[in-house]
């Protein structure tokens, strides 16, 4: 059925009437809402602002605009995508609503989710469909597009003063500003306000962990589900200027002239990202366009070296995919058809002079993996999911509040001959029970196993969503995360709660890498 032919639904907002429509029956939908004014021209670096009202009916039936895309090869890329999920610009703020009860009068959960791709590319349209995860679990599916890369992370205060403070995080802040417009408008969708869950996988993860440290976003949410983006620290000012005076310097605008990058072509700030980035210290590779500790929006580190004391009362589930570096090595052939040779070669790129050490630990600690199945292991604890999502467990834990739950998903794809076992993101269609839909029927084959662990993960994560306790009877039971005793659920088709497992790993990334 086209979206034409479905029945529309109008529900009323704040800024005026949408009008939606019901998929497959029986839960409503409503694309592309705006949240927030459009970002470009004297908006521009600057924190978001309302919507103007608008009069009659507004049509909501289909993704609104994402926000322009740097992609990760440092390429600009401002040029209309997919239909599906809208064209780029930089009136980007919109969001998408999924409920079993528009105007029912009932209150349901909401689950607002944060979309991947670190703060440089991504957007919260259909990959994210929200229809089976609110038939799920009885709850209101909120996603969201945002401002991204330099657009929504381009640090000038420290350059423009006070009328540029906030720019640095500006992309935080329409996040914020999305979760004021579900407060002040999900009732209307059959939603409760008093009982928010953020979650996000990678960078939407990273995302998340921000929110739990943020006073702006104090209220606005309840609990927290970071996947596979355990975001312990983020730019320091003094970096985030250096990037600032690095892309003002591509587009030959001088720091006391800020208002003329306001005016220029977005194809030209696109691009000036990208030369600007192609030339900052390598050493800063895990710096980029990301939030910033400006000391006001984000006064501190989010879970460096504490967790963050502001949201000591939201249960927080943060966990990681046992093989998570598989993905970014899918194109990679050779990865995964290794010799002990090509293994301490991969290695030392990764590891430098601990690359040898690294290899003899892991060795021991699997004496049965070929050396392929090494540099997966330690390609995923180089990217720090493992040992960062367990300090944020430990972290959450230690400040005596709401639970922490640890988990790590293990389902192995059958995809590529199981070479990718459980890569990054595989996750993603388990938690919304969209294990059939389109891209992510590539990753599971929409096997009766992964309908099954579907149905598990999507009512657990609601489950949370509604109580702060996961529990709900479809996975074992799951007790929340301690120093002492470090109960981690092993997700699966037999899955399983177990005390620190793999505990010699854990230990070996926590040595080398601090946080």
């Amino acid at each position: 059925m086209t979206s034409a032919e479905n029945p529309t639904i109008t529900v009323m907002t704040t800024t005026g009437a949408i009008r939606g429509e019901t998929l497959a029956g029986d839960i409503h939908a409503f694309k592309g809402i705006p949240y927030g004014a459009p970002t470009g021209g004297p908006n521009r670096f600057l924190p978001p602002r309302k919507v103007e009202p608008w009069s009659g009916v507004r049509e909501a039936r289909s993704y609104g605009p994402i926000a322009p895309q740097l992609v990760r090869n440092g390429a600009a890329a401002a040029n209309p995508v997919d239909d599906a999920r809208g064209a780029e610009g930089e009136d980007c703020l919109v969001l998408n609503v999924f409920t079993p009860g528009a105007g029912d009068g009932q209150k349901r959960p909401v689950m607002f989710w944060c979309h991947g791709g670190g703060y440089i590319t991504g957007s919260g349209g259909a990959a994210y469909e929200g229809t089976n995860l609110a038939r799920r679990g009885d709850v209101v599916v909120v996603t969201i597009n945002h401002r991204l890369n330099g657009l929504g992370f381009l640090h000038l205060e420290e350059l423009g003063g006070e009328r540029f403070a906030g720019s640095g995080n500006a992309g935080m802040l329409d996040i914020v500003a999305a979760l004021e417009w579900v407060r002040d408008n999900i009732e209307a969708f059959g939603g409760d306000a008093g009982n928010v869950t953020v979650f996000g996988e990678s960078g939407g993860g990273r995302k998340t962990a921000v929110l739990l440290r943020m006073p702006a976003a104090r209220g606005l949410f309840h609990r927290a589900i970071i996947q596979s983006g355990p975001e312990l620290r983020v730019n320091e000012p003094a970096y985030a200027t250096e990037l600032a005076q690095a892309v003002l310097k591509e587009l030959g605008v001088a720091a006391g002239n800020l208002e003329a990058v306001q005016q220029l072509p977005l194809e030209a700030i696109m691009a000036a990202q990208s030369a600007a980035m192609a030339k900052m210290p390598s050493s800063n590779a895990r710096g980029g366009f990301r939030p910033v500790v400006d000391g006001t929006v984000i006064p501190a580190h989010p879970f460096s070296p504490e967790a963050p004391g502001i949201s000591a009362d939201v249960p927080v589930m943060v966990g990681y995919n046992r093989t998570e570096a598989t993905l970014f090595l899918a194109g990679d052939k050779g990865a995964f058809e290794l010799d002990e040779a090509g293994l301490e070669k991969r290695a030392g790129r990764l590891l430098g002079e601990q690359a040898g050490s690294t290899i003899a630990e892991m060795r021991r600690l699997y004496p049965d993996a070929t050396p392929s199945d090494l540099y997966i292991a330690i390609h995923t604890g180089f990217l720090r999911y493992p040992i960062d999502s367990i300090r944020i467990a430990e972290r959450k834990s230690a400040l005596g509040g709401a639970p922490a739950y640890h988990y790590v998903f293990e389902w192995e794809s059958p995809a590529r001959w199981g070479t990718l076992k459980t890569p990054h993101a595989l996750e993603i269609p388990f938690v919304f029970d969209n294990v059939s839909l389109g891209m992510w029927s590539s990753f599971t084959r929409s096997t009766p196993e992964a309908f099954a662990l579907a149905a598990k993960v999507s009512a657990t994560w609601a489950a949370f969503a509604r109580t702060g306790d996961p529990n709900c009877g479809e996975l074992p039971h799951w007790e929340p995360y301690t120093a002492s005793e470090r109960k981690t659920m092993l997700i699966h088709n037999d899955s399983a709660l177990v005390t620190d497992p793999r505990r010699e790993e854990r230990e070996l990334w926590g040595r080398l890498y601090r946080g």
